[in-house]
């Protein structure tokens, strides 16, 4: 037999033998490698490349992923404007968008003379001023002039000869009407002798007339109410309507042109 053969043989048995221990000794199966072992595994698998992953959930199961939530906004608000329908009134505004409550419903609908009530009343402060109040009593809002169309006359004298008009704010502009909501009041205040004096007065006035709404009311609409003797007219002021008594009396004493 051949020596060196046999040796070489042996020496190919052995290597191999070697070999194939280091093999079994250091593999490991997919099922138990690592979390950081089976990511790379599949790196490699897939090229290098990472696989996009899930968004991770919040403790609250919601996604924290970049995406911005739907509805955080609630919408659009509906627009705001001196009608108030749909969002946030203006100056007197609606917040609800109801007939009752509308500025804008209210400038496209005049006042009636059924749906007002108009009462005068004597201001005990002050016992030249009248108070002229409008009240709505229907069920929706509408638009009054910017005051009433005033004047003092004597309920005796047929022609009118002898009607007196108040003096009234001048630079009138703005709103198309003054809105008066449903149950709500509107006020005007006259004063019959804003001097105060007591001579030079005109004699026999003892009737006051009021219009409410001037510029959508027929004449047959007026209202009449007995002054009552002994009451002196010189230069009367009238304001334009307020929502308060206070604020037609300030609108009063600036009546500064004729009516």
């Amino acid at each position: 037999m051949n020596v060196k053969s046999v040796l070489t043989s042996s020496a190919v048995l052995l290597v191999s033998a070697l070999g194939l221990t280091a093999c079994q000794s250091g593999s490991t199966s997919a099922s138990d490698a690592t979390p950081s072992q089976q990511a790379s595994a599949a790196s490699v698998a897939s090229g290098g490349k990472e696989s996009a992953s899930a968004p991770a959930a919040s403790p609250s199961g919601r996604s924290t992923s970049g995406g911005s939530s739907s509805g955080g906004s609630g919408g659009s608000k509906g627009s705001t404007g001196s009608g108030n329908s749909g969002g946030t009134g203006g100056s007197g505004g609606s917040t609800s968008g109801s007939h009752a409550t509308s500025d804008s419903y209210a400038f496209a609908h005049p006042c009636t003379a059924g749906q007002v009530r108009v009462t005068v009343t004597r201001r005990d402060s002050a016992p030249t001023q009248r108070v002229i109040e409008v009240r709505n009593t229907g069920a929706s809002s509408c638009g009054l002039s910017y005051f009433p169309l005033v004047s003092l006359d004597d309920s005796h004298a047929a022609d009118g000869g002898k009607a007196v008009k108040p003096l009234i704010p001048s630079g009138l502009g703005g709103a198309p009407a003054f809105p008066v909501y449903a149950g709500h009041t509107a006020y005007a205040v006259l004063d019959l002798d804003p001097s105060g004096a007591t001579s030079g007065t005109v004699d026999g006035i003892d009737e006051l007339n009021v219009l409410a709404n001037g510029d959508h009311m027929p004449n047959a609409d007026t209202v009449n109410f007995r002054l009552g003797s002994g009451s002196l007219v010189l230069k009367p002021k009238l304001g334009l309507y307020g929502a308060t008594v206070a604020e037609a009396v300030a609108s009063m004493r600036t009546a500064d042109t004729s009516s």
